[in-house]
């Protein structure tokens, strides 16, 4: 974020998180990533990419939001949208077990890419709660301002706009989404993909044909998974 332009969001949601971006435990963000970077800690994803999601899904664009925990932390893996990977990058466990869900609910071909910047252009936001993490450490950037953060993205666009699809998967994001108005948004919940917990209910939940199914049922065209 240190490597950031003054204006690191897109306008549409700059003007909303702008006072954000300045308030102090932000501020205190940007002294922590700056500390690790002096460190010569490796952080994820690439500074110009912390913000990739919004950038590819512009405030006025969202439609669907699905909300995850922190950036992989594997090297070459966080590109800024949660489960997605950049082309050529091995699938992780969470993201295969929803491409074998994505192949049983619609029928489609498991992709050959892990790239899911393609959902994001149609409106997809693919939000962690972390948007930072060191190499190789899982969660090493918790508890330090980005949580604060996203619940902030999360409540404007809860306050702001109606008929989003918001998908929690597992009870970290459902514990962050509890704010989330039901009777002006739609709220799909179930376990979290990963490996540990997919067999518990994730497998045959056809998160995907339920989330055009709502955005048909409200004029809006489905999403090309």
């Amino acid at each position: 974020m240190t490597d950031c332009a003054t204006q690191p969001l897109p306008d549409s949601w700059q003007a909303r998180l702008e006072g954000e971006l300045k308030a102090p435990y932000m501020q205190k963000l940007k002294q922590f990533l700056r500390r690790e970077k002096d460190e010569k800690k490796i952080i994820f994803p690439p500074s110009k990419l912390i913000f990739n999601a919004f950038w590819l899904t512009p405030f006025d664009k969202v439609r669907v939001v699905i909300l995850g925990q922190d950036p992989y932390h594997g090297v070459g893996q966080a590109h800024g949208l949660c489960f997605s990977v950049p082309d050529g990058v091995p699938f992780p466990p969470s993201l295969n077990n929803i491409f074998n869900e994505l192949k049983s609910d619609l029928n489609l071909p498991i992709p050959k890419s892990g790239n899911l910047t393609h959902w994001a252009e149609q409106g997809v936001l693919l939000l962690n709660s972390v948007l930072t993490v060191e190499a190789h450490n899982a969660a090493s950037h918790e508890k330090q301002g980005w949580e604060q953060f996203t619940d902030k993205v999360i409540e404007v666009l809860n306050r702001e706009k109606e008929h989003i699809v918001f998908v929690l998967w597992g009870s970290y994001a459902q514990k962050k989404g509890a704010i989330i108005d039901k009777a002006k948004h739609h709220v799909i919940t179930c376990v979290h993909p990963s490996p540990l917990s997919a067999y518990r209910g994730f497998i045959g939940s056809r998160p995907f044909s339920k989330i055009n199914a709502y955005l048909a049922l409200k004029g809006q065209p489905p999403i090309k998974w």
